[in-house]
């Protein structure tokens, strides 16, 4: 059996020593020249590492205290000064810890490369300013879902160094007691691997298309074919419609007989940092209920207006699961998902419906216009405040809502305004934050997957400026995306591959195992945690760590860490809304 044990060992330590050459060649190009501290780079210079958008906001933060209160823009082509000015007055974060001064070259709006530089203390990472300078990273967020395909090989045609062989055929899966079925198999062969481990999760694939799906209908063709090079690539179909295809593709596969959706498939408990077709352990369709069901009935009547235009045979067959799902969870309204007591992977588990239903019915009003839904509709309470760690339990109704907005032609006057009027109050909630909290984001609760909960405050931001137009909504917007790609505490763009200084270790089983040093790019760590679920476990935190800091690039961190579907997903939107909204 093979020692995996001295395979991560090897694994990390090559990586360590690729991040020490590179330290090594800094230094010794930096030591060239009238000033080493003038040329050093300096982590104490927070800024988005891939660049801004000419019009858009620029600030950098300066985190330790330079004796010079002044900064330049330098071209890195012509070393020529281009901007300066004056760092701000010093300011307490508490969230971070940390005393701050920040640099504002907003008015700066010229093309190219740049650093900034202080002088005596050091220079930032270099940086770009550009039209579309966000398209890589938006690309590569969704190329990264191509590497969590589940029952194909990576060829290396589309997959480069990231090859691998088939992992989980998954044709022959068997039932859970949980499920309803004593004996038997299912074949549910496909989809995205969920996060860091190698399970399917209904309501989290769910959720995730339902952002996805949202970005396709507000901005329609937002990729062209063969953007990504995929499998499907040059088949006359959009890239990015292909890749969501193959996970709504697994998702119907999880839907039983009578309607209803089973939860999950997993395996009992989670596998070892292995590659796929080395994790060989038993997988089994495990529950079924109420959350899954009503998730599923709201992204596959998504995926029926989406897909009507181009394949309109398939978008019939969404739909009519769709209204399968909505009738069986009908007549099972409280089924509650909870782990077997043999069953020890994610649970994603929820109580309270509300959002579900809020999200599947107006999800299927929109796509049959059939008045029975507009009326339930009526009967539920509209709930526009947005807060931190709900996600997957609570952020399905925003999913709803923005998908109403977007057909205000079908929707009573009455209920049109109370969407409108909801959203941009609660956008406007969460510009005032962005103004007034450490790093410019609109979360001051670092909880798990802190990142995408700044993502989606994000996209409640986006709507309000969908409706209005108001250019704070776009810089709030702008600010979230610039946090996630290095202006933050850490330090780090959030970003696998996509920056200067990006998580090499993150907690996710291919890129552990694949012998590889750089970690499968354009996946999103979870971020900072202050609840650091993981400590029990081993994971090692700094004594005291603020809580905009409490994150740590090791694999064994799955609370700060580790990758997700939900995680990736409003990055795409974010990325992909600021890109036809910022250019």
């Amino acid at each position: 059996m093979k020692n995996y044990f001295w395979t991560n060992l090897w694994h990390k330590t090559r990586k360590h020593s690729l991040c020490i050459l590179i330290l090594g060649i800094l230094f010794i190009g930096c030591s060239q020249g009238p000033s080493v501290k003038e040329n050093l780079i300096k982590d104490g210079i927070r800024l988005n590492q891939i660049g801004y958008y000419p019009e858009a906001i620029k600030k950098a933060v300066i985190v330790d205290s330079p004796s010079s209160l002044n900064f330049t823009l330098v071209n890195t082509q012509t070393d020529e000064i281009v901007f300066g000015g004056k760092l701000s007055e010093p300011k307490d974060w508490s969230l971070a810890g940390e005393k701050v001064r920040l640099a504002d070259f907003t008015s700066f709006q010229e093309e190219g490369e740049y650093a900034l530089h202080i002088e005596g203390f050091g220079k930032s990472f270099p940086f770009q300013i550009a039209k579309n300078i966000l398209k890589p990273v938006f690309l590569g967020s969704i190329k990264a879902l191509y590497y969590q395909r589940v029952s194909t090989a990576l060829k290396e045609k589309y997959a480069g160094k990231w090859k691998r062989p088939m992992g989980h055929p998954d044709d022959s899966v068997l039932y859970h007691p949980s499920s309803g079925y004593s004996s038997g198999f299912r074949s549910s062969p496909g989809g995205w691997y969920d996060a860091g481990d190698y399970n399917k999760y209904i309501v989290n694939a769910s959720f995730p298309l339902g952002q996805l799906l949202l970005l396709e209908e507000q901005y329609p063709n937002v990729l062209e074919d063969n953007a990504l090079n995929i499998p499907e690539s040059n088949n006359g179909v959009s890239d990015y419609l292909d890749e969501l295809r193959y996970e709504i593709n697994w998702t119907m596969t999880m839907q039983d007989t009578d309607g209803g959706l089973f939860h999950k498939l997993t395996t009992k408990s989670f596998e070892g940092m292995v590659m796929p077709d080395e994790a060989i352990n038993k997988r089994y369709v495990v529950g079924k209920g109420t959350a899954a069901s009503l998730d599923f009935a709201a992204s596959s009547a998504m995926a029926s207006r989406i897909f009507s235009v181009i394949d309109a045979d398939f978008a019939k067959e969404c739909l009519e699961r769709s209204k399968r799902a909505y009738i069986w969870a009908q007549k099972n309204p409280d089924i509650a998902f909870q782990n077997p007591e043999d069953i020890s992977t994610g649970e994603y588990g929820d109580k309270n419906f509300d959002d579900e239903w809020f999200w599947a019915t107006a999800e299927l009003f929109l796509a049959t216009e059939d008045t029975m839904y507009l009326d339930i509709l009526a009967e539920q309470a509209l709930n526009f405040s947005f807060n931190a760690g709900e996600s997957w339990t609570g952020f399905m109704r925003f999913i709803g809502m923005f998908s109403l907005l977007e057909h205000k032609d079908k929707l009573p006057e009455a209920l049109y305004k109370a969407l409108e009027e909801g959203i941009l109050q609660e956008g406007a909630v969460l510009v005032e934050r962005t103004k007034e909290l450490a790093y410019f984001q609109a979360v001051d609760d670092f909880q798990w997957g802190s990142n995408s909960d700044v993502l989606n405050a994000a996209m409640v931001i986006a709507a309000a400026y969908r409706i209005n137009r108001d250019s704070s909504y776009l810089a709030a917007v702008q600010q979230s995306a610039n946090y996630i790609l290095g202006t933050n505490a850490t330090g780090y763009s959030f970003v696998t591959g996509y920056g200067k200084k990006t998580p090499m270790f993150i907690h996710h089983r291919q890129s552990a195992a694949d012998r590889i040093v750089e970690p499968v790019p354009g996946l999103l760590s979870g971020g900072p945690n202050s609840r650091q679920q993981d400590a029990s476990a081993g994971v090692s935190y700094p004594e005291g760590v603020a809580p905009m800091k409490s994150w740590v690039d090791v694999e064994e961190s799955f609370a700060s860490n580790e990758i997700c579907l939900n995680w990736n997903a409003p990055l795409t939107y974010i990325l992909g809304f600021l890109e036809n909204e910022s250019n």
